[in-house]
């Protein structure tokens, strides 16, 4: 697969309102959730876009930009379709959209290539990743191809990932994990504690 063909994006959107604040600047072994996934993904991506609402903290890099919700309100969808039409609106060559969520510490560069490795592009043009029977919505590689089918059916008011990726057919990757599962995402403070053992336990 050809990388210079994907844009890397964060979604950081979210109002984390089971966290009770912003759980993408929480900080875990020193340092805050979202650079654990920055950190992981610098490297695979000529560029990063991070959709966030408001200013939030991150290793600042040459290589990524931030950009805010075209139109809040609409989720993680609104959030893919705004990374698509920042695609457009600055005249980038990129065909795919990767996504990943800013509350995953132990997802890693390997899952990426797992994941790519089994994703055949030309068959589909939407892939999650499945992992120990969870399917994760937010890690997907998207095809600018949905840009136009996306906008229309926000605006018609669908708002839910899985049911939209349903509809327009998604091709689902799975991955099985025998220890701890990376894509493990932190929703409430009882995952951060989790999350804070499970690294004492590595």
């Amino acid at each position: 697969m050809d990388h210079n063909k994907i844009l890397g994006v964060v979604l950081a959107g979210g109002k984390s309102q089971r966290f009770g604040q912003d759980k993408s600047q929480v900080k875990l072994n020193g340092k805050i959730l979202i650079d654990h996934v920055l950190s992981e993904i610098i490297d695979e991506f000529n560029e990063i876009l991070i959709v966030a609402n408001k200013p939030i903290k991150f290793e600042v890099s040459k290589k990524i930009s931030m950009i805010k919700d075209f139109k809040e309100g609409l989720g993680p969808l609104g959030g893919i379709l705004s990374a698509m039409k920042w695609v457009k609106k600055n005249n980038k060559k990129y065909k795919w959209i990767s996504s990943f969520p800013s509350d995953t510490p132990f997802f890693t560069k390997k899952e990426l290539k797992s994941f790519y490795e089994s994703v055949q592009i030309k068959k589909n043009r939407l892939f999650f990743i499945k992992s120990n029977k969870t399917r994760h919505n937010i890690f997907g590689l998207w095809s600018l191809e949905l840009i136009d089918q996306l906008e229309t059916d926000l605006l018609k008011g669908e708002r839910k990932v899985e049911l939209w990726a349903n509809s327009v057919g998604v091709n689902i990757i799975n991955i099985k994990y025998k220890n701890n599962d990376p894509f493990f995402n932190i929703n409430t403070k009882e995952d951060l504690d989790k999350a804070r053992n499970m690294m004492k336990d590595d």
